[in-house]
């Protein structure tokens, strides 16, 4: 194991914290404990439970509750509004209606008849399995350690070999309300067990007070933590090496060309957002020689194949003799062959009552000596998808090196994957943002107009890459960004768009992060002002290279890679009025802003046939939050005009036809709408957003 002692779990309860809590502050103050380290349980895995006496509100009599973590919480991040709360006379009742094993699913359907104080979260599956347990505190935990146990061939001698009496053990069953009643049974057995672990599953623990219970929780882990590295001590895991890994830039730069052609291949039915993951447990296992074996059998806990598939792709890459072409070549074979597999485990383990057939492409990418890929229908998930299995990896590694690993056996594995009780979690989901799973890289991103069309982007569910030759002006608005939208989907890269290799790198960076790019809004710019008996060679050349060759250099490296991905895509060029309207004393730049005009008409001939369209939105006069409206643009503007600084934007409203100011926000909206669907049938247009100015029509 890669655990060592250094590394056992802390118990950080922290009892003055907790003295002045209520039962079900003590229940949220350990359910955020345990859920805050990975090595206890994954995210969304896992739930806990306390039985406490609360006031019944039409009787006023003192009742028995259950607070346990409702339907698709985290206990890591969850608020005490997280929780079902349940009557507990009424969940012992519904032993009376229960018919049978063959009918448990109907029992889910009873919850809602036994909620406390018309508590809107939804119940779990779960619930039975904390309401028979006879304790007032129940934690169950996906740690891997304990699951490396269950998932082995010899689990049920080796619990008790650990733990002797203290700890139970019970054969695998799917979660429902027949494992509540088992649990009830073992526990009536057994009263001085401390817990139970389930085969293939996990770890079930209980105490009398909030706090025994969870440090009983992290004892019986840490226990396992030490028998397990006292066991695979100088052990090599998964059969030793059989690959090095490659150097950690060359690891990123395979990933940055894999990663966008799976993406085209995988997004049929939606797009897909990708994240890549070298660390050392990833490594060690793609690595291995007993990789494809053991990537071959399957997770073992629920909550792990429920993320990643039944089963990952081991993509056929030598790191011996990376020939990354050749690997390209191949990989439209080796998906189809995973759909077809799929679909074949599908098809021999379906009911009349299944579901249908869901997207038959992986979840998980295993590449030797480079990494882990994962997409999913956004960044959250699929850093979540790759978050389990690296938890899959952690049990294999254990399972194997004290007994032999075994995976769920493949028809139970599908009753849970196609469970009508998830389908019917899958129908809850919101309807995804007319931008999910899209992935935008803005230009000038640490600028007014590219914060402000970053934060639309965003606000519609794409990824956003704010791509600046100031990193700290795009990193500035990134953290910005992040509060407001979670740092899973906005990152910040330097890029000078005047350099090829910079614009190159740019783009490298956003694959890896995000698998690819579909929108590419060309927003970086200067603007300058002189006469022309004035302008410099090198102030003209200034102007030619950020706003006509760094948009050209840009567009380009985004047609090769949307091309490379077959989803077509949209380029957003970011021009300005002076691209149709000249104005005195800056031929640089309107000449400069009149070649992005035509470019994008140039780019919308050449991207229609592969669904790629390219549109211009003009501005005028946006001064606030501007950078090029800093400094001396500003003056010589305000010179050229016969105003000051504080009149520049009042003549500039009142020039306009409808005297209306125009703002960041303005064009970010315009952008949105020439990135989005809305505008599915519009390429080669330009679209003014000044306000008003007769000079600029089009026609």
């Amino acid at each position: 194991m890669l655990t060592r002692a250094k590394d056992r779990l802390q118990n950080l309860w922290d009892s003055d914290k907790a003295a002045a809590m209520s039962e079900p502050e003590k229940l949220l103050y350990r359910s955020n404990l345990l859920g805050s380290d990975k090595r206890i349980t994954n995210y969304g895995g896992g739930n806990t439970s306390a039985k406490v006496m609360e006031r019944d509100p039409l009787t006023g009599d003192e009742v028995e509750v259950l607070w346990v973590k409702g339907s698709g919480g985290d206990v890591g991040s969850m608020k005490l509004d997280g929780f079902s709360t349940l009557y507990m006379d009424k969940l012992r009742a519904l032993k009376g209606v229960y018919r049978g094993p063959e009918h448990e699913d109907e029992m889910v359907g009873y919850l809602p008849h036994c909620t406390f104080n018309l508590n809107p979260r939804a119940a779990s599956i779960d619930t039975p399995l904390h309401a028979y347990v006879p304790r007032a505190h129940v934690d169950h935990m996906h740690a891997d350690a304990i699951i490396a146990i269950a998932a082995s061939t010899e689990s049920q001698a080796l619990t008790r070999e650990i733990f002797g009496d203290r700890i139970g053990w019970l054969p695998w069953k799917r979660p429902g309300y027949e494992l509540g009643l088992w649990l009830e049974t073992f526990c009536r057995e057994n009263p001085e067990a401390e817990g139970v672990v389930l085969e293939s599953h996990g770890l079930f623990t209980w105490g009398d007070t909030a706090e025994s219970c969870y440090a009983t929780t992290i004892g019986i882990i840490n226990e396992a933590i030490a028998w397990l590295e006292e066991k695979t001590s100088g052990t090599p895991a998964f059969g030793g090496a059989k690959h090095q890994s490659l150097a950690p830039e060359a690891r990123r730069e395979v990933a940055a060309a894999l990663m966008p052609a799976i993406r085209g291949m995988v997004s049929g039915n939606q797009h897909m957002v990708g994240h890549f993951d070298d660390q050392e447990a990833v490594l060690e296992f793609v690595n291995a020689h007993a990789l494809e074996t053991l990537a071959a059998m399957g997770t073992s806990c629920p909550d792990h194949f429920l993320r990643t598939k039944i089963a990952p792709l081991v993509v056929a890459f030598d790191p011996e003799n990376p020939d990354i072409d050749s690997v390209l070549a191949e990989l439209p074979a080796q998906v189809e062959a995973y759909r077809d597999a799929y679909t074949a485990y599908y098809e021999r383990c379906k009911h009349q009552t299944s579901p249908a057939l869901r997207d038959p492409n992986a979840v998980v990418y295993l590449i030797p000596g480079v990494g882990m890929i994962t997409f999913a229908k956004d960044k959250a998930t699929a850093r979540i998808s790759g978050e389990f299995y690296v938890n899959a990896i952690n049990v294999m590694r254990g399972a194997s090196a004290v007994s032999d690993y075994q995976g769920l056996p493949e028809q139970e594995a599908f009753d849970i994957e196609y469970w009508l009780l998830e389908e019917a979690k899958l129908q809850r989901m919101p309807k995804p943002k007319s931008l999910a799973g899209r992935v935008a890289l803005v230009t000038g991103g640490g600028g007014g107009i590219g914060a402000a069309t970053a934060e639309r982007l965003l606000r519609e569910g794409a990824c956003v890459v704010l791509a600046d030759i100031d990193i700290s002006a795009a990193e500035r608005v990134g953290a910005e960004l992040s509060s407001l939208y979670s740092s899973d989907v906005v990152r910040s890269v330097a890029m000078d768009v005047t350099r090829e290799d910079a614009v190159a790198r740019a783009y490298a960076e956003t694959c890896v992060e995000f698998g690819g790019v579909d929108i590419l809004v060309s927003n970086a710019g200067i603007a300058s002002s002189a006469p022309v008996e004035e302008t410099s060679l090198a102030l003209w050349s200034r102007n030619m290279d950020i706003l006509s060759t760094g948009y050209f250099l840009a567009s380009r490296e985004a047609f090769r890679l949307l091309r490379k991905q077959g989803l077509g895509g949209a380029l957003v060029f970011i021009g300005s009025k002076n691209g149709l309207a000249a104005s005195p004393n800056a031929s640089a730049y309107c000449t400069a802003k009149a070649s992005e005009l035509h470019l994008a008409r140039c780019l919308a001939l050449e991207g229609a046939e592969h669904g790629i369209r390219v549109n211009v939105v003009n501005p005028d006069a946006v001064l606030r939050g501007s950078r090029i409206w800093e400094g001396e643009w500003l003056d010589q503007r305000a010179s050229t005009y016969g105003t000051d600084k504080a009149g520049l934007e009042e003549m500039y409203r009142n020039r306009s036809m409808l005297k209306r100011s125009v703002l960041p926000e303005d064009i970010a909206e315009a952008a949105y709408f020439l990135a989005s669907d809305l505008s599915a049938k519009s390429t080669g247009n330009i679209l003014n957003v000044d306000a008003g100015n007769k000079e600029a029509f089009t026609r």
